[in-house]
């Protein structure tokens, strides 16, 4: 019986800890619906009032949207401009520079350290902690976004998300 072989999914010779801007995903282990459940909840305001789903966190959810708004005052040179967490993934578009930002950045932040690998395996880290056990798919997807129409492009795909979830028709059985 052969040996699996992982294949290796980062871009070959790229610094990920350059500056730019990285659209990254992280699933959920065998994609169970740990982080929300997307509902239609007459009593809420604001987007499920509109007729928007709303994404309701889950415990777990709860605790990794903390560490994921950590993020900016753990890494001195980081902030997450976007993101979106849904019934089994995550997605998020994180911002690494040399000079602080308005969004995050701080100058009295932990670690200086900036690769895309280190904060997403940091992220995972301290939410299985905090969780008691690892909910998480063991990677994460990763895309380089390399200009303003991609980032506003991403940037309408993580709103929509929940909206695309409940269109999905692989996920309606989850919906009503």
């Amino acid at each position: 019986m052969e040996g699996h072989t992982r294949k290796y999914i980062r871009l070959k010779n790229y610094d990920y800890s350059s500056n730019g801007l990285y659209f990254i995903t992280i699933c959920a282990q065998n994609r169970n619906h740990f982080f929300s459940e997307i509902t239609e909840d007459p009593q809420c305001v604001g987007e499920a009032a509109l007729g928007l789903p709303n994404v309701r966190l889950t415990d777990i959810g709860k605790i990794v949207k903390n560490n994921i708004i950590k993020i900016n005052d753990i890494y001195k040179y980081v902030s997450v401009e976007k993101y979106v967490i849904m019934p089994d993934h995550i997605h998020m578009i994180l911002f690494i520079s040399d000079y602080e930002t308005e969004n995050g950045g701080r100058p009295g932040a932990a670690s200086p350290t900036k690769s895309v690998n280190q904060i997403i395996n940091g992220l995972k880290t301290i939410s299985t902690k905090q969780i008691g056990f690892s909910v998480w798919q063991r990677s994460f997807h990763d895309h380089i976004i390399r200009n303003e129409r991609e980032f506003l492009e991403i940037c309408n795909y993580i709103d929509n998300n929940p909206i695309n979830w409940v269109n999905d028709i692989y996920n309606q059985n989850f919906w009503r």
